[in-house]
């Protein structure tokens, strides 16, 4: 008796179906561009995860509960300080930055403040506009957002992990960390933003965005 050799097909479910939970990272390799722009289009844009691409890498992350208010109190600080400052802005929450062809990011915030009057209107990105002027990240260990970060050249990066901030600029193809910021020079942001997010921990974010105005 011969048996036939059985053909024994992969199982696919659409990335949409996946189940993940807080806090974790799923990495696909070997992925073109055309399949990543398909499912960012399956993804949709009302979810919590948020997705990196580079050099045929994505990764799927879902962050954790315990990171929610840091990213929208420090979201608002950027504000507070960039009016306190008389620096016009325009913000752009996670909207997914691409080169073409290359990477794909989405920043947990991000702001246009230099090119902020062009991006005013916008409602979906175009190949021709800028990357954001500055972008905040929550927890970044990812190899593939920072070379996400750096095919895009977005000016200034902060990284926000752990009770800590560290400021990245864009200089000659790669990041560089700085203490100081160069949007926002006059304030010692890797002490002023850990402060008022512990701050925040204790009396919640609103009155510790009132005493952070009440001090600036």
């Amino acid at each position: 008796m011969t048996f036939s050799p059985i053909a024994i097909a992969p199982v696919v479910k659409p990335v949409s179906q996946m189940q993940l939970a807080p806090g974790s990272i799923v990495t696909i390799p070997n992925m073109n561009w055309q399949e990543f722009e398909a499912i960012l289009q399956e993804l949709g844009e009302k979810r919590s995860a948020r997705v990196a691409y580079s050099q045929g890498t994505l990764e799927i992350m879902t962050p954790l509960p315990e990171y929610e208010i840091p990213r929208d109190l420090i979201s608002d600080i950027v504000k507070i300080l960039l009016k306190h400052s008389g620096l016009p802005y325009q913000p752009f929450g996670s909207t997914t930055f691409k080169r073409e062809g290359f990477a794909g990011v989405e920043p947990d915030a991000c702001f246009y403040i230099q090119n902020y009057q062009k991006m005013i209107g916008v409602r979906r990105l175009r190949k021709d506009d800028p990357p954001p002027d500055l972008a905040v990240e929550m927890d970044v260990t990812s190899k593939t957002t920072l070379e996400a970060y750096e095919a895009i050249a977005v000016p200034e990066l902060w990284i926000y992990d752990r009770g800590q901030l560290k400021i990245y600029y864009w200089e000659n193809g790669t990041y560089r960390e700085t203490e100081n910021s160069p949007i926002l020079p006059n304030f010692n942001l890797t002490r002023l933003i850990p402060a008022t997010v512990e701050r925040a921990w204790q009396v919640g974010n609103f009155q510790a965005l009132e005493e952070l105005e009440a001090t600036i």
